[in-house]
Parts: structure tokens; sequence; C-alpha cells
């Protein structure tokens, strides 16, 4: 079976990005990605070997009014060259949706990252507005009015609907966007056996992922200071950041570096290789999570997959993978709260190491063959052919 999938951009190293990736080297049938801006000097150097076809024209990965309605207009108007394809796969956060009008003469399914957040995520919405003036604020209210109308049309052409997450299928069901039958959930995730814990311990938090807004990360250098002050006999721990920065966050950088001082307990790590990544996560106490709201979150399990506890905060994806008290610790999103928590781990290395025994078991459920093996057993029982299996 011949499948086509489009997302709007792949231009980085992100959970998007990934997923595209794993689809297409670990799938049992032949995929053929279209997408409207391909960074491949960017996004993981594995890409370059994947069938990706980009389109004219390139759209901004800027995400103001102007530039997401320019994208939107291109998504609506272009027509995908598809035929001899069985199936188009729709990777949605967002605009992509819109792809669908003119592309539904093959049966059409989706792979909802999320639905757009400024319309659908109430705390996303929440932090966007933030500080912005009534002119901001009147035109997102206009703009979800008249993007929600377009996006239900859209979506109603989906045969079936598979969301990363239980966060995003609320954030589905409360948009009106389909119907609860319609949906089902597959977690992306990691490989279990290439995750190899040590038993090191350096007295460091590791916050890692994306450096941009989304990801809140003010909150674990706020949260981290307010572990200083309150309990200095933990004065030699440290905070490691760690991330990419594309280009459109390096004014959210500067500002986390600025929020950071002069403290030399605070270091920030740009663009780790994978090598620097991984022996980071397995020297580190403990793991980060800052994400306001996030849709589902590798980050989690990632620490897990290395032996850690993970500190996040108490909404959205990290709600379904960090069990409280058993493999990391949940928190409101207050600097108290994180403090507090890294109190708890920082004063009972027993207890850290007991929260990383549990978590190191509890991710196997979250290997990346479940999600690629759900996604193939559908296409292969509703459109009744038989794919290839891999070595």
């Amino acid at each position: 079976m011949k499948i086509a999938l489009y997302y709007p951009w792949v231009y980085l190293t992100s959970g998007a990005e990934r997923l595209i990736l794993e689809i297409c080297t670990k799938s049992r049938f032949t995929w053929r990605v279209f997408t409207n801006r391909f960074d491949k000097e960017n996004t993981f150097p594995e890409l370059k070997n994947v069938d990706i076809v980009e389109l004219s024209p390139r759209i901004s990965v800027n995400r103001t009014f102007i530039e997401v309605i320019k994208a939107a207009f291109v998504i609506l108007k272009q027509k995908l060259d598809v035929s001899g394809y069985d199936v188009l796969v729709v990777l949605c956060e967002g605009v992509g949706d819109l792809a669908v009008f003119r592309n539904s003469r093959q049966p059409v399914i989706c792979i909802c990252l999320t639905p757009l957040r400024p319309v659908y995520d109430i705390y996303y919405k929440k932090h966007f507005l933030k500080n912005k003036g009534w002119f901001i604020k009147a035109q997102l209210k206009v703009f979800g009015c008249l993007f929600g109308i377009v996006a239900r049309r859209a979506w109603k052409r989906y045969a079936r609907i598979f969301c990363i997450s239980e966060e995003v299928k609320k954030r589905v069901i409360r948009g009106n966007l389909a119907r609860e039958e319609k949906l089902d959930i597959l977690y992306p995730g990691i490989y279990y056996s290439r995750f190899i814990p040590t038993d090191e311990y350096d007295r460091y938090f590791l916050l890692p992922g994306r450096i941009m807004w989304t990801k809140n990360i003010e909150l674990g250098i706020e949260g981290f200071k307010v572990f200083l002050d309150t309990y200095p006999q933990y004065s030699d721990f440290r905070l490691i950041i760690t991330g990419i920065v594309d280009e459109k966050s390096k004014s959210y950088f500067e500002e986390l570096k600025d929020r950071s001082g002069e403290d030399r307990r605070i270091r920030f790590i740009v663009h780790p290789s994978d090598e620097e990544l991984f022996r980071l996560y397995q020297r580190c106490y403990a793991v980060l999570f800052t994400a306001f709201n996030e849709d589902w979150g590798i980050v989690p399990l990632e620490g897990m997959g290395y032996g850690k506890p993970v500190i996040s905060v108490n909404r959205g994806g990290p709600r379904e993978t960090v069990v409280d008290g058993k493999n990391g610790l949940l928190c409101d999103p207050d600097p108290a709260a994180f403090s507090n928590a890294m109190y708890s781990l920082a004063s009972d290395p027993v207890k850290v190491r007991e929260m990383g025994k549990f978590g190191r078991e509890f991710c196997k459920k979250f290997d990346w063959c479940y999600f690629i093996n759900g996604l193939d057993d559908y296409l292969e029982k509703a459109f009744g052919r038989k794919g290839e299996e891999r070595p």
C-alpha cells in the first residue's frame, strides 16, 4: 500500500519530525511526505533518506496572525499530486487540516498532534494573550470563530482520527471537531532498548527540550532559584537547560539568559549532540518538565528511560505518564511548588532511585513499536492490504 502524508513544515528536531521519521522508516507500507517547508539541515539528518517532496510556495514558520493566515490560504488552495496513493494522512497541529478540501478523493485520516492551540487550548490562549492589547485579543477572537467554522467542515472529511494523548482528544471533543466514536489514541514513544541507565546521580536538575515560550522554561529557572534560597544546604546543585533554539525563539532565549542572571549554577547548552544529550540524561539527578499544557510530552518518558524521576507541571499529556509519587512528582505551575519538589528529591536519594526504577519499568509500555503497529494494523484492516514486514 502506498500512503501520502502531508505536514506543512518539516524543519526542526521536534516531536512532529520524529514521528514522521519513525512512520516512514518503520511502517510496513510505503510512504511519501509532502510539505511546504523542508529544512533538511536543521531537522533530523535521517530525514534526508526519506521520500519528502517540498511544495511551492514555501510557507513561513512564524506564528504571527498574518503569516498563519498566509500559510492557511496556501494550504487551502494547493492540490497534492497523490495519484497512485491509496490513503492520505494529514499530520495535524492546526492549519494542516485545510489540505483536505482539495485532496480528499482518496480516504483521508488524521494523526492529530493537537488542534490549533491558540483556538482550542485554553492555557495556550491564556499565555499567548498575556500582556497583549485589546486589538490582538479581538483579532484572535474573530480568527477563532472563523477558523472553527472551517475546521469543523474539514474534520468531517476524516475517515479516522488518531490523537496522540487523552489531552489532545479532550481538546478535539471540547472544540466540537469530531465525535468521540471517530477518535482513537496512539501514543508516540521512545525506543526503550536504546536507553541505557547508569547509577550516576550528579547534583543537577536537567531541563531538556525545545527552548521556546510554550515550554515555560522560566518556571524551572524561578523554581530553582527559590530552591537555592530556601534550602541553602543544597547550594551545590545546578540547573542545566538544554535544547534547540530556532529563529523565532531567539528573543525568548535571550530573556531566559537575562532571567538567570550571573548565577553560574544555571547553565544553558544549546543544540546538544545526541551523545551529549544522552550523557546529560544519564548523569542528572532528576528531570524537569515545565511546559504549561503539553500535548503529550516525550521528555518525561526519556527521563524515565534513563531511570530518572520527573518533576512536571500537573497538566496536559504528562499527567498520562507521570504517576505522582511513583515515577515523579506532579506540581502546580508555581516556583514554590517546583522548589518543594526539588527539595523532596534532593533530601531523599533513596526515593530518587526507587522512582527511577519504577519509571524505567513503567515506560516500557510507550515503546515506538506500539504506535507504528497500531497505525499499520488500522491501515491494513481498513483498506485490506498487507504491508511488508520490516527487518
